[in-house]
Parts: structure tokens; C-alpha cells; sequence
């Protein structure tokens, strides 16, 4: 165990704001797969979501010196992430199309583990179907486990409107896939 290991976020971001880039390597330790999650979950392709989770600790460095722990340090991450996928999504003017299920390699993560099946590709399709800001909503609450008060904070949308995007979400969902639910 390193010294690092025992400081918070918010004490290694003051680390990092003095000129300890060494501290940026143990955020990156901490943060950086779930970071490439949360991106790939909004995005749907691991090439872009490592862009962003480049990005989003090239603004974490650059950010160091003015970083005000209010919120916890995750919060304030997945904003980042949140605003660089939505910036992604709008440079890209994607063409929709289904999540792949499972990145090679990541079988092993329950959290990312889910059967090759029909029901499960048609819902991964009907989750990128939603527009934007529900499926935004969708992925912290339901992927990320994100309470609706830090999906608030990380969106910076009020926690009813989240609230209401994910109700929304929710009952299109149920709608598009009916059929599963009386199988």
C-alpha cells in the first residue's frame, strides 16, 4: 500500500493542483474503467469512450489547481464524462444503432456480463433507442447506480426532471418490449 492509497480524491486533486503528477496516476487507477464504462454506455463504441476517458483526466489535470471539493469527487467526474459523451454525440450526429453487449475481454465483470441472447439485444437496442437525455438518465440510475440527487448533480438537471426522464424512459421501454415481459 502507498501513501497515495490513503488519501481521498479531493486530497489527491490538491496533490495534483501543487504539481504532483504523480497523484493523477492514482485517479487514473481509481476511476479509470469506470470512467470507460459510463462513456461507452452513452456513447456505444469503445474507441470513442476511450477518447472521452482521455479527455476527461486531461481535464481532471488541467482542472486540479481550481477543483473545490462541494460535491464528491465521482460527481463532479461523471459530469465530465456526462458533457464530453454529449459533445462526442454531437460532433458525431451518430446514426443510431444497438449497444455491443460485452466488451472481449470484460466476461469476467458481472457488472458487464450479459447473455448473447435475443431478449437481451433487444432491449440493449430499445436502451439506445431512447433519446438522449432519458437514456442519460437511464445509464446513472440503473448502470451506474446513481441516487436521482447525484444523477441531478452530474447532469445538472433538477431531480424531478430526472425523475420524470427516467419514469419516461422506464414506460417507453416497458412499451417496445411488452412482448418480454409475457414470456
Amino acid at each position: 500500500m502507498t501513501v497515495t492509497d490513503l488519501r481521498t480524491d479531493a486530497e489527491l486533486m490538491a496533490c495534483l493542483g501543487h504539481g504532483g503528477v504523480v497523484c493523477l496516476g492514482e485517479l487514473l487507477q481509481r476511476h479509470q474503467e469506470r470512467v470507460r464504462r459510463l462513456a461507452y454506455r452513452l456513447l456505444g463504441r469503445w474507441d470513442l469512450a476511450d477518447d472521452v476517458t482521455q479527455d476527461a483526466f486531461l481535464r481532471v489535470r488541467c482542472a486540479a489547481g481550481r477543483y473545490r471539493p462541494e460535491a464528491r469527487f465521482t460527481t463532479w467526474l461523471h459530469r465530465v464524462v456526462v458533457n464530453l459523451c454529449h459533445d462526442v454525440q454531437r460532433r458525431e450526429q451518430r446514426q443510431p444503432g444497438p449497444l455491443p453487449l460485452v466488451e472481449p475481454g470484460v466476461d469476467d465483470d458481472p457488472g458487464m456480463k450479459m447473455e448473447s441472447s435475443e431478449s437481451a439485444q433487444r432491449i440493449a437496442a430499445a436502451v439506445w433507442r431512447l433519446p438522449e437525455r432519458q437514456r442519460t438518465v437511464l445509464v446513472l440510475h440503473r448502470y451506474e447506480g446513481l441516487s436521482h440527487q447525484q444523477v441531478a448533480a452530474v447532469t445538472g438537471w433538477s431531480a424531478s426532471a430526472g425523475e420524470s426522464l427516467l419514469v419516461r424512459a422506464y414506460a417507453r421501454l416497458r412499451e417496445e418490449l411488452a412482448d418480454l415481459q409475457n414470456a
